[in-house]
Order: structure tokens, then C-alpha cells, then sequence
């Protein structure tokens, strides 16, 4: 299409918009299964939600002569993680759904594990918190690609959140010495 051949019928859409008021920003061209879309977007509310409690205990627990400077990380990344699953609660309800903070299913919705340390081994919980990064990434990746055009939005938050996790990996990756 060229760009003279662009045209938008502005009365059909107005009619439309003014029609489906209960819709709230779905519209008719919203162009997934938005009960689809929600229950994925719980998943990664879950995912956000572990990751930020799994950072926040390994921030707390670990020792050892360069605990700070990790712990500070640890701190760091599950601030982000708890900002995250801030954003894609608040897309859930924008799309019309619930988000689901339910403890009890938290762990078995969330795509990364939840992982306790006995000890304080740095090292382990470096290697642990960048695994559950690059399943992060990975899952992350998948459904923004499935998104594609269907929903720009959910796929803009994600791209957002997947830019700072694929940062949290790399954070890890220098801690580790990789």
C-alpha cells in the first residue's frame, strides 16, 4: 500500500467505539483471544512475582567477602522484578481481567522455579538467579513473537521488561565471571 492510498473511514470507527463502551480499550481490531492473552499475561504476573521474592531472600541470606556487592544486586534486580509485575498486573486489568496474586498457585503458574538456599553459597545463587533469567528470556521472547502485531501494547511492556531481564542476565554474567 502506498502512502497516498491510506485512508480511515473516522465515522465507522467512531460508531463502533461509541457501540462497544463496555469493551473498554478492546476494540474490534484487538487481535488475539484477550482470555488467552490475560491468562498468559498471569503467568508472567506469577513469573515476575517469583523472581522478585527468590532475588529479595537471596539478597538477604547471602554472606561471604563480596556479599555486598552481590546482595546490592540482588536488591537491585527484585526492585525491578516487583516494578515488573506491577506493569503487566496493571495490562491485565487495562485488558479487562484480574490479575492473580494468589500465593498458593504463584510457584506452579510461574515459568522460572523458586529456589532456597541452605547455605550461602554466592556462587549458587549467582548461577540459580541467572538460569531463571535465561528461562525469562526465553519465555519472554516466545510470546512477544506470538503477540506479534495482535496486541503492540502487552508486546511493548514485555520488550520492556525482557530489555531489563536480558540486563539482569548480563549483571549475573560479570558477577559469575563468564
Amino acid at each position: 500500500m502506498s502512502e497516498s492510498s491510506f485512508s480511515i473511514d473516522v465515522e465507522a470507527i467512531r460508531e463502533r467505539a461509541r457501540s462497544t463502551m463496555d469493551a473498554g480499550p478492546v476494540t474490534s481490531t484487538y487481535g488475539r483471544d484477550v482470555d488467552k492473552v490475560i491468562a498468559i499475561l498471569n503467568d508472567v504476573l506469577a513469573t515476575e512475582i517469583v523472581c522478585w521474592m527468590r532475588y529479595t531472600q537471596n539478597a538477604i541470606a547471602c554472606s561471604g567477602i563480596d556479599s555486598a556487592q552481590v546482595a546490592e544486586g540482588f536488591h537491585e534486580h527484585g526492585k525491578e522484578e516487583r516494578h515488573h509485575a506491577m506493569w503487566v498486573a496493571e495490562r491485565i486489568s487495562q485488558l479487562g481481567g484480574d490479575p492473580d496474586f494468589d500465593p498458593e498457585t504463584l510457584a506452579r503458574r510461574s515459568h522460572t522455579p523458586y529456589t532456597t538456599f541452605a547455605d550461602t553459597d554466592l556462587t549458587a545463587m549467582l548461577k540459580e538467579n541467572l538460569y531463571a533469567e535465561r528461562i525469562v528470556i526465553q519465555s519472554y521472547q516466545d510470546i512477544i513473537r506470538w503477540l506479534g502485531d495482535a496486541d503492540p501494547t502487552s508486546r511493548r511492556v514485555l520488550e520492556k521488561i525482557l530489555a531489563e531481564e536480558e540486563d539482569h542476565a548480563d549483571d549475573l554474567t560479570d558477577l559469575l565471571g563468564i
